[in-house]
C-alpha cells in the first residue's frame, strides 16, 4: 500500500500511533491476568520456567486450589513465552510491530504488524511474484470477437473500473528491486465496492467482479467464486432442458397408455395383499394417481435428458478448464508453481488403520441407517393398515414415503457433522508433512464419508428396494410384512424422485442457507454478549476497525463451500434421470448462494490470508470422477429402476399391434390365494365385497397352473438381457461421445496461447529497449575522451 503525503489521523484509520506506518496485519490473543506475584523475564527461555521455585500456598489455602492455580499460571507463561518467541522471529524478518493490550476489550490483546516497503520488495522478489509493468498493449484478438458480446452483456456487468479496460493488459514480469521503475503499482482496493457490486442480493442477475475479489481475497478465493459462477451459468441450459422434459411429461400424461390402463376401472384388477394378516386385497385403480405422477419423470424424454446431462457435465468441465486458463493468464499465474513438496511418504502400513476405520465405520453406519428406515417404513405402514380410522388408511404410501424421506434428511444433516469430525481425526492420525497434503487427504476422506451419507438412501431406493422381497406364498419376511418394501406399480422412480427432491431441497434450505446465515449471526451475538451492555454502544462508536473485526467469525477455509457444491453436483448428475427438475432447483439455490457467500466474506468473516493458486486442486478430480460415475448410474436407473426397458421390450416383442396396449396386464403375475401359507392369509378376505380366488402381483413369473409355477418366466430373462444390453450400450456410447467432446475442445483457448507468446516477446523487447536507453543516457552524461589530432602547419 502507498501512503499519501498527508498523514491521516491515527484514531480514524488503521495506522500505528505515529500515524505514518499502516497496519498490514493484526494478530489477536488472550491476555490472562497473572495469578502469582512472581513474574518472569520476557527474555527467558522456555525451559527456565521449570527451574523456578513453586509458590508455597498459605496455611489457610486449599492445596488443591493452589495447585490448580499454579498449573494455570504455568500454562499462561508457556503461551506467553511461545508468543514472544514468535514475535522475535517476526522482528528478525524485518517486520515492525506494536502491541495493544486490554485498552477497550478486556482480556484481548492485539499485535499490529507493519511490513516496510523493502521487506515487501524482498519477499516479492523471493517469491518471483509477477507484477504489471508500465507497458500496456491491446489484446487485438479480443476486439473483433468481444465487441458484440460487450454490448449485449453491458447491463449484466458490475459497475467497477476494471470492466472498462478489459481489452488492454499490462505486461507482467517477476518483480525485481533493480527494475522497480518499470513496475505499475496498484492502489488499495476499497471493501465498499465489493459490498455494493458483489455482496448485494439486488444485483443477483449481474456477473461477479472476479478481478476485484481476487485482488482483495487472493487467487484461491477468487478461483472458488469464478468456478461457482461458471457452474451456475452452465446450469441455465440444463435447467431449461429439464423443465422441457418435465413439461413434456405433463403434456403426454393423458395419452399415456399404461397409466390409462391403471386408471381404467373396467379392468377390475385385484391385487394381492401388501402384508400378512393385517393387509387385505386392493384394487389396482387406487394406484391411478401414482401411475400418472410417475409418467411425469418416467417417459421417453428421460433417456434423452440423461444423455444430455452426461454431455453437459463434460462441457462444463471443459468450459471451466478454459475459463481457469484465461484467469491464470489475466492474473499472471501461468508460470506459478507451488513450492510445497512432501518428501516423506506414508507407507500402506501407516495408512491402513485410518482406511480400515473408514471402511468399517461406513459399512456399519450405512447399513444401520438403511435398516432403520426400512423398519420405520414397514412398522408405520402396518400400523396404518391395521388402523380402524378411515383417515389413516387413505394415502398410506404417500405418508410413509414423505415421512421416511424427511427422517433420512435429518439423519444426513446430523451425520454430516459427525463424519466431518471423524475425517479430520483420521487425517491427523496420518500426520501429513505439508499443509497441501493435509488438505487433500482431509478433502478426500470428508468427500467419501459425506457422499456416502447423502446418497445411501437414494441408492437403496434406486437399486435395492423391492428386489429381494420374494413373492406371495414364499416371502422374505421383515417384521411380519413381505411386500411392504415393494415399489408402486409404476416402479420405484417416483419414490426415488421424492427422496431426491426432499434431500436436495432440505440440504440447500436447512443445512446450507439457514446454517450459513443463522449460525454465524448466533456466534457473533454470543461474542458480543461477553461485553457489558452499558458500554457496548460506546464501544461501537470508539472501537477501531481491527477491534470491530475481532467480533467477526474466523475463516475456516473453502472446503465446506466446495463440499456443499460437489454434493449438489452429484445430485444434479447422478440420478438426474429420475428428477429432471434438479438442475432448476440447483440454479435457483446457486443464484442465492453466490450473494450469500459474498456477503458472508465481506461482512461476517475476518479477512482470510491471501493464498496463491492456479487451479481448484483436488476438487477438479472429484468432479471428473462424479461425471464419469454419473453415466453408469443413469444407465442403471433407466434400465432397472424405470419401466423404460420393459415397455420397449413389450412393444417390440410381445405387443400384438406394436403399441403399449396390454402392457399393465403383461407386467402382473397370477397367484392362487389357496397357496397362502398358514397364518398369512388376510384377516378380512371379503374387504372388497366379494371372494377372491386369484390375485395379481407385479413380477414376471409363471402362473400357478403352469408346469413351473411361480418360477421366473421367459419374459423375465428377456427383459433382464435387454436391461444389461442397454447398460453396456448406453455407457459406452455416452462415454465415447464425452471423450470426443473432451478431445474436440482444447484446454487452452487459442487467443490465450497467442497472447502468451506475444507477451513473452514484448517483455524481452521492453527490457532490451530499456537497456539500450540506459546505455545511451550514460554515454551522453559521461562521454569518453576523444583523441586530439594535430593541426596542419601553415607552412606545410
Amino acid at each position: 500500500c502507498l501512503v499519501g503525503s498527508s498523514s491521516p489521523d491515527a484514531k480514524l484509520w488503521p495506522y500505528f500511533q505515529d500515524g505514518l506506518r499502516r497496519i498490514d496485519y493484526v494478530l489477536t490473543y488472550n491476555v490472562q491476568m497473572p495469578q502469582s506475584t512472581h513474574k518472569q523475564s520476557s527474555k527467558s527461555c522456555l525451559c527456565c520456567r521449570f527451574k523456578r521455585e513453586p509458590k508455597i500456598p498459605p496455611a489457610h489455602e486449599d492445596p488443591e486450589l493452589a495447585a490448580q492455580e499454579q498449573r494455570l499460571d504455568y500454562h499462561a507463561d508457556d503461551q506467553r513465552l511461545r508468543r514472544e518467541e514468535f514475535e522475535e522471529n517476526l522482528r528478525e524478518m524485518g517486520l515492525e510491530m506494536e502491541k495493544e493490550e486490554g485498552t477497550k476489550l478486556p482480556g484481548v490483546g492485539f499485535l499490529k504488524i507493519h511490513a516496510p516497503w523493502d521487506v515487501l520488495c524482498r519477499e516479492a522478489e523471493f517469491m518471483k511474484l509477477k507484477m504489471p509493468t508500465t507497458k500496456v498493449y491491446c489484446l487485438e484478438s479480443y476486439q473483433k470477437v468481444n465487441m458484440f458480446l460487450q454490448k449485449v452483456t453491458a447491463p449484466l456487468q458490475p459497475k467497477v473500473g476494471e470492466n472498462q479496460t478489459e481489452n488492454e493488459k499490462h505486461l507482467s514480469y517477476p518483480f525485481s528491486r533493480e527494475k522497480q521503475h518499470l513496475m505499475y503499482l496498484i492502489l488499495v482496493l476499497s471493501l465498499q465496492i465489493l459490498y455494493e457490486q458483489w455482496a448485494s442480493y439486488s444485483i443477483f442477475y449481474k456477473y461477479q467482479p472476479i478481478g476485484l475479489v481476487r485482488k482483495y481475497f487472493g487467487e484461491k478465493v477468487g478461483l472458488y467464486f469464478a468456478w461457482l459462477g461458471v457452474y451456475t451459468q452452465m446450469l441455465i441450459p440444463a435447467a431449461i432442458v429439464g423443465v422441457i422434459v418435465f413439461l413434456y411429461g405433463c403434456a403426454t400424461v393423458d395419452n399415456n397408455i399404461p397409466s390409462m390402463e391403471v386408471c381404467d376401472e373396467r379392468n377390475n384388477i385385484t391385487m394381492c395383499p401388501m402384508c400378512d394378516r393385517a393387509c387385505s386385497y386392493w384394487k389396482l385403480v387406487t394406484a391411478c394417481g401414482t401411475a400418472r405422477a410417475s409418467h411425469l419423470f418416467d417417459n421417453a424424454a428421460t433417456v434423452f435428458f440423461a444423455i444430455f446431462m452426461a454431455l453437459w457435465a463434460t462441457m462444463f468441465m471443459e468450459h471451466w478448464k478454459r475459463r481457469q486458463m484465461r484467469l491464470n493468464y489475466v492474473w499472471d499465474m501461468t508460470s506459478f508453481e507451488d513450492g510445497e513438496a512432501e518428501n516423506v511418504k506414508l507407507t500402506c502400513r501407516d495408512r491402513m488403520p485410518a482406511y480400515m476405520t473408514i471402511i468399517t465405520m461406513m459399512i456399519f453406519v450405512t447399513l444401520a441407517i438403511v435398516f432403520g428406515v426400512v423398519l420405520y417404513r414397514v412398522s408405520i405402514m402396518t400400523a396404518l393398515h391395521m388402523s380402524s380410522t378411515p383417515t389413516f388408511r387413505t394415502n398410506i404410501r404417500a405418508t410413509v414415503k414423505t415421512t421416511a424421506a424427511i427422517i433420512n434428511l435429518i439423519i444426513i444433516i446430523i451425520m454430516d457433522e459427525v463424519y466431518g469430525a471423524i475425517a479430520r481425526w483420521l487425517t491427523i492420525m496420518e500426520v501429513p508433512k505439508t499443509d497441501k497434503s493435509f488438505e487433500e487427504r482431509l478433502i478426500f476422506k470428508t468427500f467419501i464419508l459425506k457422499f456416502a451419507n447423502a446418497f445411501t438412501p437414494i441408492v437403496y431406493l434406486a437399486f435395492f428396494r423391492g428386489r429381494i422381497i420374494g413373492r406371495p406364498g414364499k416371502y422374505l419376511y421383515v417384521m411380519g410384512s413381505y411386500r411392504m418394501e415393494e415399489c408402486a406399480h409404476a416402479g420405484c422412480l417416483m419414490e426415488l424422485c421424492i427422496q431426491l427432491c426432499i434431500t436436495m431441497l432440505g440440504k440447500q434450505l436447512i443445512q446450507n442457507n439457514l446454517f450459513e446465515i443463522g449460525v454465524p449471526k448466533l456466534k457473533k451475538m454470543l461474542r458480543q454478549r461477553k461485553i457489558d451492555k452499558n458500554h457496548q454502544e460506546e464501544l461501537n462508536r470508539t472501537l477501531h476497525r481491527h477491534e470491530k473485526d475481532h467480533f467477526l467469525g474466523p475463516f475456516v477455509g473453502l472446503n465446506p463451500e466446495y463440499m456443499e457444491m460437489i454434493i449438489q453436483f452429484g445430485m444434479v448428475t447422478l440420478f438426474v434421470a429420475s428428477f429432471p427438475l434438479a438442475p432448476l432447483f440447483a440454479l435457483l439455490n446457486n443464484v442465492i448462494e453466490i450473494r450469500l457467500d459474498a456477503k458472508k466474506f465481506v461482512t461476517e468473516l475476518r479477512r482470510p490470508i491471501a493464498v496463491r493458486a492456479k487451479d481448484i486442486g483436488i476438487w477438479y478430480t472429484l468432479l471428473r470422477g462424479i461425471s464419469k460415475v454419473a453415466v453408469i448410474v443413469n444407465a442403471f436407473v433407466i434400465s432397472f429402476t424405470s419401466d423404460f426397458i420393459p415397455r420397449l421390450v413389450y412393444q417390440h416383442m410381445y405387443s400384438p399391434d406394436g403399441t403399449l396396449h396390454g402392457f399393465v396386464n403383461h407386467t402382473l403375475s397370477y397367484f392362487n390365494v389357496s397357496h397362502f401359507q398358514p397364518g398369512t392369509e388376510p384377516m378380512v378376505p371379503m374387504h372388497l365385497g366379494y371372494k377372491v380366488d386369484v390375485c395379481r402381483y407385479k413380477d414376471y413369473r409363471d402362473p400357478p397352473w403352469s408346469d413351473t409355477p411361480y418360477e421366473f418366466s421367459r419374459e423375465f430373462w428377456a427383459i433382464l438381457a435387454a436391461r444389461l444390453a442397454f447398460v453396456i450400450v448406453f455407457q459406452n456410447v455416452v462415454m465415447l461421445m464425452s471423450d470426443f467432446v473432451d478431445w474436440l475442445i482444447p484446454d487452452i483457448p487459442k487467443d490465450i496461447s497467442i497472447q502468451i507468446h506475444k507477451e513473452r516477446n514484448l517483455v524481452v523487447e521492453l527490457f532490451m529497449k530499456q537497456e539500450r536507453g540506459k546505455k545511451y543516457r550514460n554515454t551522453v552524461r559521461d562521454p569518453s575522451p576523444q583523441p586530439l589530432r594535430s593541426r596542419p602547419s601553415s607552412q606545410a
